[in-house]
């Protein structure tokens, strides 16, 4: 599973404008016998749980005999840019995935047709972060699918060889292991890092701006504003700052794309990312080392305030465009593949559920035990702006962030640049 960064051409503004104002669901409605609905999925799940993708479809098309479903995989990068040309014409697909930060200009520019929340198993449960990204003007235009957390991962040899009991569970015990990672470790091995962190690495920073009481941007009436340059928010990221400084060794001007394969080289003790870049580090295809596998443990990462640090949680939605002549059996299939059966698949294929509930059910003991202690504290989204894909688009993060660690400028002076750019874009629809 991979919760990849989303983003969305600025042409969609255009192409709604043209044509989602005369949109209907056409002859047939959406609930016709016969035919065929189309499914746009993103990759993970033919990579992570193909086996829930082909349940779905046979619960479908017991329930709606002579009803083909066709799922088309779409990646990342690719998606929002063939969705906006689609939306333009008449052949649209009849359910669509969303990363949970994308959802909201599609949303306000009419894209997406409203659901009933009350006919979705556990929607009074949904995850803040998804159900939230889904919602505008009182209804509800997405269904949330599930969800990824940020932890701690660590190695578990290292941590032995250096005399450290065990995870650290508090942020003073963090830093007496990286002490420890440092002084052990980093004098065998110049180039090693006791925590990897590197400069662009936005969720990771954006985190101690939230354990902070800060914020990125913050809602005035029916306006954002961007507030990084706040007192909270320039306290949580001169901590980052600090922190680096003290224990990350590597380039500080590149973000955490080949985290992986960056920790799988052995020059690593702990770094902050999503489960499955645990396996990652060890997947040759991926410039891991298999002999890694089994070497690393993960925990819920404390935060400066004494909590644990809030963790972005990104995760996806699923949608049925405005202009399907099928929304019923769109919205049925979308039920089955998120109620409570579903859920439970993507628990065993080390995702995380829609809903607060089933977190529960996430083993402790396991890999995505941390994960789930983590997303149980409501983590923190992008704000739920109109514009903030274009904000995303524009690297506005990343290069302040990249000008705090390298030193080229202090964090009041970026963080004060970085407001001035945002404002600029946050509020384009």
């Amino acid at each position: 599973m991979t919760i990849r960064a989303r983003c969305r051409p600025l042409v969609l503004t255009f192409l709604l404008a043209l044509t989602v104002a005369g949109c209907s669901s056409g002859p047939g409605g959406g609930s016709g016998s016969g035919g065929k609905l189309t499914v746009w999925l993103a990759v993970d799940a033919q990579e992570s749980w193909p086996e829930l993708v082909q349940s779905t479809n046979d619960r479908f098309t017991k329930a709606h005999p002579g009803v083909k479903v066709e799922v088309q995989y779409q990646q990342w990068t690719t998606k929002n840019q063939k969705l906006d040309a689609v939306l333009a014409g008449k052949n649209v697909p009849d359910v669509v995935e969303m990363g949970n930060s994308e959802t909201t200009n599609y949303i306000v520019n009419g894209a997406f047709a409203a659901l009933d929340p009350a006919g979705y198993d556990q929607s009074d449960a949904w995850l803040p972060a998804l159900a939230d990204a889904c919602r505008a003007n009182g209804k509800t235009y997405c269904v949330p699918y599930y969800v990824g957390a940020r932890v701690g991962i660590y190695r578990t040899d290292y941590f032995t060889q250096a005399g450290v009991p065990g995870a650290p569970k508090t942020y003073p015990e963090l830093l007496a292991a990286l002490d420890r990672l440092k002084a052990v470790q980093g004098a065998q091995d110049p180039n090693f890092s006791a925590l990897y962190m590197p400069g662009r690495y936005w969720y990771a920073a954006m985190a101690f701006v939230k354990d902070a009481g800060g914020e990125i941007a913050a809602k005035d009436g029916d306006t954002w504003k961007s507030s990084l340059s706040s007192p909270k928010s320039v306290a949580g990221l001169t901590e980052w700052k600090r922190l680096i400084d003290t224990y990350y060794v590597g380039d500080r001007a590149k973000d955490n794309g080949d985290q992986p394969g960056v920790v799988g080289q052995g020059h690593v003790g702990v770094f902050y990312g999503n489960t499955w870049e645990a396996g990652g580090a060890a997947d040759p295809t991926v410039g891991g080392d298999p002999k890694l596998k089994d070497k690393f443990g993960t925990f819920p990462f404390p935060g400066p305030s004494g909590k644990l640090l809030p963790p972005f949680l990104g995760g996806s939605t699923l949608a049925v465009p405005a202009k399907s002549t099928r929304k019923d059996l769109a919205a049925d299939w979308i039920k089955l593949f998120t109620d409570r059966q579903s859920q439970q698949a993507l628990i065993a294929a080390d995702a995380l559920p829609n809903n607060t509930t089933q977190l529960a059910e996430v083993a402790g003991g396991g890999i995505n035990g941390p994960a789930a202690q983590a997303a149980a504290t409501g983590g923190w989204m992008t704000p739920f702006a109109p514009g903030w894909t274009s904000v995303e688009k524009s690297n506005i993060l990343p290069e302040m962030l990249e000008r705090i660690a390298t030193g080229k400028a202090s964090v009041q002076d970026a963080t004060r640049d970085a407001d001035k750019r945002i404002d600029e874009v946050i509020n384009e629809r």
